[in-house]
């Protein structure tokens, strides 16, 4: 615990306050990321041979934009800072202990954007929502990664509806703003990666499902060139009966 709470505190006053009410979402995520870093290695891996597999055949590796870079654990950093002249990093918050990890890799090309990527705000205006609007301002982008991105979008918009007096957004919010999402990374001008978990399952300890749940609000994915499962939850880690196992796409 006192981990987390240091990692808060340090985290707190470099965010902006519109973010700050998620700078706790990041470190619980933070803190299961490290007790069952075994079960998530498979995943990281699969999530990095994807991204090397877009970005290998590349002509060009001037700027290339991580949506959603959290902890760092989903993409080939090492990699990316040396393949391309820059590598922004964009989230709503950048935990202390990444900005450290960063700051001890001592890579000179790498920027941090603390940034919203729903689209909720433009709606909540009247607005259509364009989550990547800001990348038509970055040049000579050459390739953007979504790294397991949406499915938070869906969740977090859906949070926010609760607390959203009746009528104040649309009925369909979250399919809009998923929709957004796959709309938004298609319309670039660079090659792009999607990493993105689609679907999760609640797993009982003798194999048998007892729930899953789509995480797109019923929006068709891209095609994908990969798959696999993630377990995000372990048993022992929310239950001692139950595993929570996501799927997970590249495309």
């Amino acid at each position: 615990m006192l981990a987390e709470a240091l990692n808060f505190a340090a985290t707190w006053p470099l965010t902006k306050p519109e973010n700050r009410p998620f700078v706790r979402a990041s470190v619980n995520l933070w803190s299961r990321a490290r007790r069952v870093s075994g079960a998530w290695r498979d995943h990281e891996d699969n999530c990095h041979r994807a991204v090397l597999f877009k970005a290998k055949d590349l002509r060009l590796r001037r700027t290339a934009v991580v949506l959603g870079s959290g902890l760092l654990r989903d993409v080939p950093l090492d990699m990316l800072a040396r393949a391309f002249d820059t590598v922004v990093l964009v989230d709503r918050v950048h935990l202390a202990s990444v900005r450290m990890g960063l700051s001890l890799k001592k890579f000179p090309n790498i920027q941090l954007v603390e940034r919203d990527l729903s689209g909720y705000g433009d709606l909540k205006a009247g607005r259509d929502p364009e989550p990547f609007a800001f990348l038509r301002h970055v040049p000579y982008l050459d390739f953007v990664v979504s790294a397991n991105l949406i499915s938070q979008i869906g969740i977090g918009a859906g949070r926010l509806l609760e607390k959203e007096p009746p009528g104040a957004m649309p009925a369909d919010t979250v399919t809009r703003l998923v929709s957004a999402h796959f709309d938004g990374l298609a319309g670039l001008p660079a090659a792009t990666c999607l990493l993105s978990d689609i679907s999760f399952a609640v797993i009982d300890r003798n194999g048998h499902t007892h729930e899953r749940q789509d995480l797109l609000a019923g929006v068709a994915h891209p095609e994908a060139f990969a798959s696999w499962d993630w377990p995000v939850a372990p048993l022992g880690e929310e239950s001692p009966d139950y595993r929570v196992v996501h799927r997970v796409i590249a495309a």
